[in-house]
């Protein structure tokens, strides 16, 4: 999981531009997707989760062209940064993760 803190006032570039290069990450065979979050408590700060195979594959991509490239596009619009790297131990799914009625299932996290 990467926070990523984005210069006041860019906020809208940033989300433009984070969705209109996103498939250069999530193309990557062995990436299962991604995610990103902004803060409700600082809307300057960002989390974006990108799950993949495994560890091994993620830090291979790192060190692509590719990954480079994206980091020179956002580094602009980038305050601060910091990430994190772990794996899931267990995932309880909740009552609420089933799409309801109309098929369609939540997008709102709220962490507590």
């Amino acid at each position: 999981m990467l926070t990523m803190r984005v210069h006041p006032g860019m906020e809208d570039e940033f989300e433009r531009t984070w969705l209109r290069i996103g498939d250069g990450i999530t193309s990557n065979a062995a990436n299962l997707g991604q995610w990103l979050v902004r803060s409700a408590d600082e809307p300057s700060t960002y989390y974006i989760v990108s799950d993949w195979v495994n560890e091994r594959l993620f830090r291979e991509w790192e060190k692509t062209p590719g990954h480079l490239e994206h980091r020179k596009i956002l580094h602009p619009l980038r305050a601060s940064g910091s990430m994190l790297t772990g794996a899931v131990v267990a995932h309880l799914p909740g009552a609420a993760s089933a799409a309801d009625a109309t098929g369609e299932a939540s997008t709102e996290a709220v962490a507590g």
